[in-house]
């Protein structure tokens, strides 16, 4: 898939509407549209990467940020317990290939997902 394909490059470029929660130049956080919890997050890098398989050490960085801004964004909203997800590839569960990174909250999470 090329990023010219990709939903959420079409989100990050207003081509897509979404409800955002937050943006700057790297990172988009907005919610999802297909809930698996009453709070459900996705953010994303700017930089099209379809899998986690497929980042580069010179990403790392921005990978960090994602984690790093997840984290903020609960604490600003009070969601004091929450949990972080990568999916990589289809046996995965991953379902749009633009690496994302899932933020639930809001309800008692049980392991294993399910």
């Amino acid at each position: 898939m090329t990023a010219s394909d990709c939903i959420f490059c079409k989100v990050f470029d207003k081509k897509i509407s979404a409800k955002i929660e937050y943006e700057d130049e790297e990172i988009l956080a907005f919610y999802d549209i297909n809930p698996q919890a009453p709070v459900h997050l996705l953010m994303i890098p700017k930089k099209h990467i379809e899998k986690m398989s497929e980042m580069d050490a010179k990403d790392t960085p921005l990978f960090g940020r994602l984690i790093y801004k997840a984290g903020q964004i609960a604490a600003q909203k009070n969601w004091t317990d929450y949990r972080l997800i990568f999916n990589n590839g289809v046996e995965a569960g991953q379902s749009v290939f633009h690496i994302h990174l899932h933020l639930l909250s809001g309800r008692k999470m049980h392991w294993p997902p399910g």
